[in-house]
C-alpha cells in the first residue's frame, strides 16, 4: 500500500512530544492525516480588533492589551476565588476576570499582551466602568502568535484535558502550513473540477485557518465550500462501496428462479380482491430479479396498508414451486407470529409445509436450534443464528428491519447458496436516507392503496375532552366497528406520570360494562397474545386496549378508530405506524390523539404533521429533519462506516451527486485500475467493514 508523509506519526510534528501524542490519541488522532481530519466545531472572528474606548455593554468583542495589574481574590472558609486583571489599551481600561482559576496568577504577568474575546459587562465595581467575565485568551510571546490567534477567523477545537486551545492550534497551524498542500487528493480531478470543489489542499487550508472572515456564517454553519467538499468526499467512498458491493452480487452464482406460476395463481384466485397496478409492476419487477443468474437485492418501499405482504408471499410461493425453501424474517416476535397466523392457512392449504422460529429461551429455544426443513419458516432474526441451519434456503425475505444493515445482509446470504432478499418496509424511508442505508439494493415502490380505502381523518384532542371522545366509540361500536385504545406503557410503576394499559383496560370495562374489552401487550405469552388477537379479527372483542405490539403487521379490517393515548410521547413515525393499523376497510375511520399537558415544541410539530398528512413519505421526511438521521433509525446503520462531516438532511443534494459520479466511475473502472489512490483510501474508509466486497 502506498504511503505519504501524511501517514507518519504525529510525534514527528514540532511541538509534540510524546506526552501530547498519548493526549492526542485520545483525540483519535495518530498520524498527520489524523490531524488534518480533525476539524474545528467552530470559529471566532477575531479579524476586527476594536479599542476598549469601543465597546457597549452586551457586545461581544475581542480586544487586545497589556496587563497593567493583577490580583487573586480568595473567600474565607470558602472555596471560591477571582482572579482579575486590568488591560490597558493605550487609551482605555478593562478589567477581565475568571471565577475558581487560580492558576492563571502564574501565566498572566504585568506587561504581558493579552488578546480577550467575549460578552462585555458594566463594571458593578464601577472604576473601569466595564469588564469581561470568564472571557476567552490569548497570551501572546511574539508576532507569530498574532498570525495564528488573532487578527483573524480563530479556528476552535475539541480538545482534551492537559493541552490547551492555544497549544492545539500552534500544532495544527504548523501542520497545516507544512502539509496540507501537499495532500495528495483521492477524489479524481475531472470529478472534483466537474462539480466545482476545491481541491483537498486548499479546503484543509482553508477549514483550519480560513483567510476571509466574510464567510464566517457558512463556516460555523458547516455550509462552506469546503464544508461541502468533505460531505462530497464522504458520500463518494460510501457510495463507491455500496456500488462495488452491488456489482460483485450480481457477479456471485446465484439461484435463476423458473416457476410454472401455478402456486402464485392459486393465491391470486384466493384473494377477496383484485391487485393495484403498484402491486402487479412490482411483482413483475420481483419475478424478473428471481429469473437473473445472481441474487436478488431488493428494497419494497410502500405506505402502511399497500399490500406488501402478499407481493412477498407470491414471490415466496415461487421460490418454493422450484424446489426451494422461503423465510421471512421480522423484527419483533409478535409481528412474526402475526405473518405466520396470516399465512398458515394458506400454505397447508396448498400442501406445503410451514414452521415458526422465534427463538425462545431455555429448553425451548435449544430444541427450536438445528436443520430448518420446511417449505416456508417465519421468524425473528434468529433465523440467522449460527446454530440454525436450513435445507435449500433460496429467498429471504426481511420485514421492517432498518437495523439489519448492508453487513448482515451479507451474513444472511451465507446461510444458502447465495439466496435471494427482498427487504420490507412499511416505515417510508426518506430517499435521501434511502440511498444511504440500501444503496446497495434495486428499490421499488408500491405507491397506491388499494381501490376503496378512505383517508383516515386524525385530531388532536385535549386529556380533559373525554366525552367527545367516548362519543366517538359509542357511535362507532354500535355501528358494529372496533376500536384500538394505545397506552404507552404495560403498567403506571414503569414510567413516572404515564397512563398504562393495565390501568385504562380497567378504567374502560368500568366506563363500557356493556362492550367487550380485550387487553394485549408484550409480556403475555405468544400463545395468549394469539389468541387475543384472533378474538379481535373475529369480533369477539369491541374495543382492544393494547400497548404498540400492534404497531406494525396487524391487519382488521372491521377497526375503524385508533385512540393514541398520550401521543405527544411517541415519535411521528411511530404514531403513523399505529394509525395505520385502522383504514384498511371500506369504511372511513379515525384517529383521535390524546396529549397530556405540558407539550414540548417538537411534540406540537409531530402532532401538527399527524394532523396535516397521511402521507407515509412525507411524514417520513419530517420526521428525519425532527430527529436526525441517528435518532430515525434507533441505532446507527450496523455496517456503515460513520459520517463525520457529512449530514444526511443539510447535504442531500451532495448525497445525490456524490452518488451519481460512484456509480459512473464503477461502470467505467470496476476494480479503480487507473485510480490506485482512490482504491486505498477507499480501503481505509471502509477499515474491517472491507469484507463487504468479499461476500461470496
Amino acid at each position: 500500500m502506498k504511503s505519504s508523509k501524511a501517514d507518519l506519526s504525529i510525534q514527528q510534528v514540532k511541538g509534540v512530544g510524546p506526552q501530547r501524542t498519548r493526549l492526542l490519541a485520545k483525540l483519535g488522532i495518530a498520524t498527520i492525516r489524523d490531524a488534518l481530519a480533525y476539524l474545528p466545531f467552530r470559529y471566532e472572528d477575531r479579524s476586527h480588533l476594536i479599542s476598549v474606548g469601543e465597546l457597549r455593554p452586551g457586545n461581544v468583542a475581542t480586544v487586545m492589551g497589556k496587563v497593567a495589574a493583577c490580583n487573586i481574590l480568595r473567600r474565607r472558609g470558602k472555596k471560591f476565588s477571582i482572579f482579575d486583571a486590568t488591560l490597558h489599551d493605550g487609551g482605555s481600561y478593562l478589567t477581565v476576570k475568571w471565577f475558581n482559576q487560580p492558576f492563571m496568577q502564574k501565566h498572566v504577568a504585568l506587561g504581558r499582551t493579552m488578546v480577550v474575546y467575549g460578552m462585555v459587562k458594566e463594571n458593578t465595581r464601577g472604576i473601569p466602568p466595564l469588564e469581561m467575565e470568564n472571557p476567552e485568551y490569548e497570551l501572546l510571546i511574539d508576532d507569530a502568535d498574532s498570525q495564528i490567534h488573532t487578527n483573524r477567523v480563530v479556528p476552535v477545537y475539541r480538545i482534551t484535558e492537559g493541552i490547551s486551545q492555544k497549544q492545539f492550534r500552534k500544532i495544527m497551524f504548523t501542520l497545516v502550513q507544512e502539509h496540507a498542500a501537499a495532500m495528495e487528493d483521492p477524489v479524481p480531478l475531472h470529478i472534483t473540477v466537474r462539480n466545482g470543489l476545491p481541491g483537498l489542499g486548499e479546503t484543509l487550508c482553508e477549514l483550519h485557518f480560513p483567510e476571509n472572515a466574510g464567510n464566517i456564517v457558512e463556516l460555523n454553519s458547516g455550509r462552506s465550500r469546503y464544508h461541502r467538499r468533505l460531505a462530497f468526499d464522504e458520500f463518494f467512498f460510501l457510495a463507491m462501496g455500496l456500488a462495488v458491493f452491488k456489482k460483485s452480487g450480481h457477479r456471485e452464482k446465484g439461484i435463476s428462479f423458473c416457476p410454472a406460476g401455478g402456486l402464485r395463481r392459486d393465491l391470486l384466485k384466493l384473494l377477496p380482491f383484485t391487485l393495484t397496478a403498484a402491486q402487479q409492476r412490482v411483482m413483475e419487477q420481483i419475478d424478473r430479479d428471481m429469473r437473473q443468474p445472481y441474487p436478488m437485492n431488493r428494497l419494497l418501499q410502500g405506505d402502511v396498508g399497500c399490500g406488501k405482504t402478499v407481493v412477498a408471499f407470491a414471490a415466496m410461493l415461487d421460490a418454493v414451486e422450484c424446489g426451494y425453501q422461503a423465510a421471512l424474517m421480522a423484527p419483533t416476535e409478535t409481528l412474526a407470529e402475526q405473518h405466520y397466523l396470516n399465512i398458515r392457512g394458506m400454505i397447508e392449504m396448498f400442501g406445503l409445509s410451514g414452521d415458526l422460529r422465534t427463538g425462545g429461551s431455555g429448553a425451548r429455544g435449544k430444541e427450536r436450534t438445528g436443520e430448518c426443513t420446511s417449505d416456508i419458516i417465519v421468524g425473528t432474526h434468529a433465523l440467522i443464528q449460527e446454530r440454525l441451519t436450513f435445507r435449500k434456503l433460496g429467498l429471504v425475505v426481511i420485514d421492517e428491519q432498518h437495523k439489519f444493515g448492508v453487513m448482515q445482509r451479507a451474513l444472511l446470504r451465507k446461510k444458502g447458496v447465495h439466496p435471494d432478499v427482498l427487504i420490507m418496509t412499511a416505515t417510508p424511508i426518506p430517499r435521501s436516507l434511502a440511498l444511504t442505508l440500501y444503496g446497495d439494493l434495486d428499490c421499488s415502490v408500491i405507491s397506491e392503496l388499494p381501490p376503496g380505502r378512505k383517508g383516515i381523518a386524525t385530531a388532536w384532542v385535549e386529556a380533559d375532552r373525554k366525552d367527545e371522545i367516548f362519543a366517538v366509540l359509542k357511535q362507532e361500536i354500535s355501528r358494529g366497528r372496533q376500536a384500538y385504545v394505545v397506552y404507552p406503557a404495560i403498567e403506571e410503576s414503569e414510567t413516572a406520570g404515564l397512563r398504562s394499559v393495565t390501568r385504562g383496560h380497567e378504567a374502560f370495562q368500568r366506563k363500557f360494562p356493556e362492550y367487550r374489552i380485550g387487553m394485549l401487550h408484550g409480556r403475555m405469552r405468544p400463545e395468549e397474545r394469539e389468541q387475543i388477537m384472533e378474538r379481535f379479527r373475529m369480533r369477539e372483542i369491541d374495543i382492544l386496549v393494547s400497548t404498540t405490539v400492534i404497531e406494525v403487521g396487524v391487519d382488521v379490517p372491521n377497526a375503524t378508530v385508533m385512540l393514541i393515548v398520550h401521543a405527544e410521547r411517541f415519535g411521528l413515525s411511530q404514531l403513523h405506524q399505529l394509525r395505520g393499523r385502522v383504514g384498511r376497510g371500506v369504511d372511513s375511520s379515525r384517529c383521535i390523539l390524546i396529549a397530556y399537558p405540558p407539550v414540548s415544541e417538537d411534540a406540537r410539530r409531530r402532532l401538527n404533521v399527524m394532523i396535516q398528512t397521511n402521507d407515509g413519505f412525507r411524514i417520513a421526511e419530517e420526521d428525519l429533519k425532527l430527529r436526525g438521521a441517528g435518532e430515525f433509525l434507533g441505532t446507527r446503520q450496523a455496517g456503515l462506516p460513520d459520517l463525520k462531516n457529512a449530514d444526511l438532511i443539510r447535504d442531500a443534494a451532495i448525497l445525490d451527486t456524490a452518488r451519481q459520479e460512484a456509480s459512473d466511475l464503477i461502470a467505467h473502472d470496476e476494480r479503480l485500475l487507473k485510480y490506485s489512490f482512490l482504491k486505498q483510501r477507499l480501503d481505509v474508509f471502509w477499515k474491517e467493514k472491507m469484507d463487504i466486497f468479499n461476500t461470496g
